[in-house]
């Protein structure tokens, strides 16, 4: 770990040419003290930093100091650049071991290129924290030292005890043999097997991890992305899931589609007079009755749901209401 803070207090200061212990400290998130301690331990080292006093003083490299990655072309150092601004690494707890390489990227371009591609990456922007309608996107955070330990047994290939908080239950200790991880929209997930059985764990509702020892069961190699889809397929299909019919018009499609699990069927009706367009009418499944109910109460009047029965009934109930409120 001091390793690794003394190579970012190195490239801080190659890169800003001159800091102050406390900018120092804020950057690597230690205290001073321990910033000068680092100081003393490069300098015995033979790294040649050095102190300047004063209102406007701080630590500095001798100028010159520097190592080249070579082989690097501009779109390639700019790609790196541009992965390194994405949040998926936070889903995995790694988002400060990313901060950290892309420091190190950023320093060990060659001259040519480094201030043009770090100018060129900073006039993109990927998945910002807000969309255009200022909603803020959801992100969840994973504790480091869950999401170590979930990484140590994922990499080495041990069984993993999970305190895990699924939804709507009391947290469980749980033994499980780790597959892979998957990070979907900034969500973290682990997919392990567990007695045998697949299971997906989102990783922001285990609440404690431990690597054990003992080798997990698992393939030697794996497909995650084939994992991954048959896990989804299951997921869609199974469950106290809702199917419903329904003719929506083709502007608010996909709205509908966006809140579905699934479309299992779809076609363009014939257009009447009053409506050139043509509506859709669309066979779609829902997680649930109450998510069935929900979806479809955002479509208003954009939308008419033809079966089932009871979801008709709850949507007329619920607009009667609505219109004697305003009445």
């Amino acid at each position: 770990m001091r390793a690794d803070r003394l190579v970012s207090l190195v490239l801080l200061l190659r890169q800003h040419g001159r800091l102050s212990a406390t900018a120092l400290a804020r950057e690597l998130e230690v205290s001073t003290r321990t910033v000068l301690r680092d100081i003393e331990a490069l300098s015995a080292a033979g790294v040649p930093v050095y102190a300047e006093r004063g209102r406007h003083g701080g630590f500095a490299l001798l100028p010159g100091f520097r190592t080249e990655l070579t082989g690097l072309n501009h779109d390639e150092a700019l790609a790196l650049l541009v992965a390194g601004s994405r949040r998926g690494a936070q889903a995995f707890g790694l988002g400060s071991a990313l901060a950290s390489a892309m420091l190190k990227v950023v320093d060990a371009l060659p001259e040519s290129y480094r201030d043009t591609a770090a100018g060129a990456a900073g006039r993109l922007l990927i998945e910002p924290e807000i969309d255009l309608l200022s909603r803020r996107l959801a992100e969840e955070e994973v504790p480091g030292a869950v999401a170590a330990e979930v990484l140590r047994a994922v990499f080495a290939g041990h069984k993993l005890d999970i305190h895990y908080a699924a939804e709507g239950q009391d947290p469980q200790w749980r033994t499980v043999d780790p597959v892979g991880l998957v990070t979907v929209r900034d969500r973290g997930y682990l997919l392990a097997t567990r007695s045998g059985e697949d299971r997906t764990y989102r990783l922001s509702r285990i609440l404690a991890a431990r690597e054990l020892a003992e080798p997990a069961q698992r393939a030697d190699r794996v497909d995650l992305g084939r994992a991954w889809q048959e896990r989804s397929t299951r997921f869609r299909t199974g469950g106290d899931q809702v199917t419903v019919l329904v003719r929506v018009d083709q502007a608010r499609r996909e709205g509908l589609v966006g809140t579905a699990l699934a479309v299992l069927a779809e076609e363009v009706e014939e257009a009447e007079e009053a409506d050139a367009d043509g509506r859709l009418r669309m066979e779609v499944s829902f997680q649930d009755h109450r998510h069935a109910r929900w979806a479809l109460w955002q479509l208003a009047t954009y939308a008419e749901v033809l079966a089932p029965q009871w979801l008709r009934d709850y949507l007329h109930d619920r607009a009667v209401r609505m219109a004697g409120r305003y009445e």
